[in-house]
């Protein structure tokens, strides 16, 4: 299931409330297993590589609103969750390249995207449903990280878009680590975010 936070004011709130109820009725009914699209906004920028063992806070409501609702979700023990962690989705009618078309002194340009394809999200929940793994938490973005400035510049260019302009350096980053998922036995389509540029 994925229900993402909507853009409040109160999210937290507002999300907790939403989760708690949809649990009732998940309680209610016959389902065992869950599968909870959560995001990568539950880590906070460490500028470096997060695994899914960090637990520090992130800054961003959306990311603390992701992780009191992934708990509630492990604290039931009526059903088994996994909750999947997705990077920023991109793929088909999500064109990375309009972004940031034509933008001017954009920071981070050093900073790496933590990215996944569609085609990978698709695939990874079907890995999850066909090889039963349940009760994890699980990262899921490419596991190649190019900066902003070369992708996004890339995926302008592949799109006829105004290229954007960076400024070099980086600060406030993480860098998911995938390295669980592919232990899981996981196998990319798309390895570099750059990649699905090309088809």
């Amino acid at each position: 299931m994925n229900f993402p936070p909507k853009r409040k004011e109160n999210i937290v709130d507002w999300h907790t409330r939403q989760i708690v109820s949809l649990i009732d009725e998940i309680q209610k009914s016959d389902i065992k297993n869950v599968i909870f699209i959560s995001s990568t906004s539950v880590y906070a920028d460490i500028n470096n590589e997060v695994t899914e063992e960090n637990m520090e806070a992130p800054s961003k409501n959306s990311g603390k609103a992701l992780r009191i609702v992934e708990e509630l979700f492990f604290n039931e023990s009526d059903f088994q969750t996994t909750v999947i962690r997705f990077g920023g989705l991109i793929g088909y009618d999500r064109k990375p390249g309009r972004f940031f078309a034509g933008k001017k002194q954009l920071k981070n340009g050093d900073a790496p995207v933590n990215l996944i394809h569609r085609d990978d999200c698709i695939g990874i929940i079907q890995h999850v449903i066909e090889n039963e793994i349940w009760g994890e938490v699980i990262n899921a973005c490419c596991p190649i990280h190019p900066t902003r400035k070369e992708f996004y510049k890339i995926a302008a260019e592949k799109n006829g878009f105004d290229l954007p302009e960076f400024i070099d350096g980086k600060e406030n980053y993480k860098i998911i680590n995938c390295d669980k998922l592919k232990q899981l036995g996981y196998s990319f389509k798309y390895q570099d975010p750059i990649d699905s540029l090309k088809v």
